[in-house]
């Protein structure tokens, strides 16, 4: 069966679906997205996502092309007629067609480019995946200085990604100078050492992530201390645990980093404690 998906107030077949060359997205990264996932036909942590997406949006001085409820609605309605069960929602906003290619921005009134569509992932919750855990390497964070605008110029993620396959690993953390860590190719980043979280504190550094905010504050309800602040790869291969969170891997384990094992080289129990908790109370909260 054909994947359906929108585009500019349609629902057509994925084979009909077209943006114009002239794009502001296609041209220039010029654009914004958010990817929310969906467990047993819901959707999770959907208001954080739609909050995250107007920030994105007024960070670049775009309009949001609907109110919440509009496109809350429209997540739904792709999510039913493509009948998903587990899987992904992709909602992607550019600033537009100007009818041409120039530097400066097209006039405000400038109809934005809506996207959304779907992908399928089965057991997306029950990953096996999980039950082994992540490697990762290290790369140089080369990315521009606005990591907290979600947008869609994703270039160097892919080329981390794609390093770290070549490596053999399963994902990349982006490092500073001094072995410092940002986060990963498309997660947030996260140690435990002594019974503690740490993750890097939100800035311009690092994209403020839906699933990172969650895991706070379940772990706040969970009496788990956690410490907002910059940590190292080698404070990192030291310490008890490691994981990272996003709406796609939600909280997965991190088992070595740049060869060495993390802890015994396995999940460690707090971080599939909270995977478990992430999990239940996403199911429990979805839309």
């Amino acid at each position: 069966m054909s994947r359906i998906v929108y585009v500019n107030g349609a629902f057509v077949p994925e084979a009909e679906a077209r943006v114009s060359v002239f794009d502001r997205g296609f041209l220039m990264a010029d654009g914004v997205y958010e990817v929310t996932s969906v467990l047993d036909g819901r959707l999770i942590d959907f208001a954080g996502h739609a909050a995250r997406l107007r920030r994105s949006l007024g960070e670049l001085g775009m309009a949001a092309p609907m109110e919440d409820a509009a496109l809350l609605a429209l997540h739904r309605e792709i999510v039913a007629r493509n009948a998903v069960v587990d899987g992904l929602v992709y909602l992607q906003v550019t600033r537009g067609n100007p009818g041409d290619r120039d530097f400066a921005y097209p006039p405000a009134d400038t109809p934005p480019t809506v996207v959304l569509f779907t992908q399928s992932k089965p057991g997306l919750a029950e990953s096996p995946v999980a039950e082994a855990g992540w490697r990762v390497i290290s790369v140089p964070d080369l990315r521009w200085g606005r990591r907290d605008i979600k947008t869609v110029q994703l270039l160097y993620p892919s080329m981390a990604k794609m390093a770290a396959k070549a490596a053999g690993a399963d994902d990349a953390w982006l490092t500073e100078p001094g072995g410092v860590v940002t986060e990963g190719s498309s997660n947030n980043t996260w140690i435990i050492s002594g019974g503690r979280m740490v993750t890097r504190a939100l800035s311009h550094d690092i994209l403020s992530g839906i699933t990172r905010a969650a895991v706070r504050a379940l772990a706040a309800e969970a009496g788990i201390a956690v410490e907002e602040r910059a940590f190292t790869l080698a404070e990192a291969q030291a310490a008890d645990e490691a994981f990272a969170t996003s709406a796609t891997a939600f909280v997965m384990p991190v088992v070595e980093i740049d060869g060495v094992k993390v802890g015994d080289g396995r999940p460690g129990p707090l971080t599939r404690r909270l995977r478990a908790l992430y999990v239940a109370e996403m199911r429990r909260a979805a839309l």
